[in-house]
């Protein structure tokens, strides 16, 4: 049997969980550098997923507790599709990729992993960046380092959300 070692998961698997909901637990601490947040506004913030699809993964995300978007009001709608349109525009030039998804999981039978909490996904992508190793090794592989990222992404967030 083959073995592979990530020793970076620990932490997961070893801390504390968030008791509630973890991107209310975020919104409430958006200072706090160990939580990833890029940006953040009185509506929305954008943060680095934790466990990322692709290198660069980030999230928009209201402050407002809603699992149902259409109780979100216009004003915070419009202005999570303007941090959706900026932070497009910052992976494509910081990362930079060549494409990117962007989705939005609405409900647990959907795939929402917190379902309770609506949130964008915003995917970077690259040609040729998906492989075998996914499906054969139920595995993901990551060129780049999670906390060097950050800290370009971060650096960068304040020319491209305004």
């Amino acid at each position: 049997m083959e073995r592979i070692y990530a020793p970076w998961r620990c932490d997961y698997v070893t801390q504390d969980k968030i008791k509630g909901c973890v991107f209310c637990h975020i919104s409430k601490n958006v200072e706090d550098e160990k939580l990833h947040v890029i940006f953040s506004d009185e509506l929305c913030y954008v943060v680095m997923n934790k466990y990322p699809y692709s290198p660069g993964h980030i999230m928009v995300i209201p402050h407002f507790h809603t699992d149902c978007i259409e109780e979100l009001d216009d004003a915070v709608w419009q202005r999570m599709s303007l941090r959706v349109k900026q932070g497009v525009k910052m992976l494509k030039e910081v990362m930079p990729c060549e494409g990117v998804n962007i989705g939005m999981n609405l409900g647990e039978i959907a795939g929402a992993g917190i379902a309770e909490h609506v949130h964008y996904h915003l995917l970077p992508r690259w040609r040729g960046d998906t492989n075998f190793i996914s499906t054969i090794g139920n595995t993901r592989v990551y060129p780049v380092d999670f906390e060097g990222m950050f800290g370009k992404l971060k650096e960068s967030a304040s020319f491209y959300f305004v």
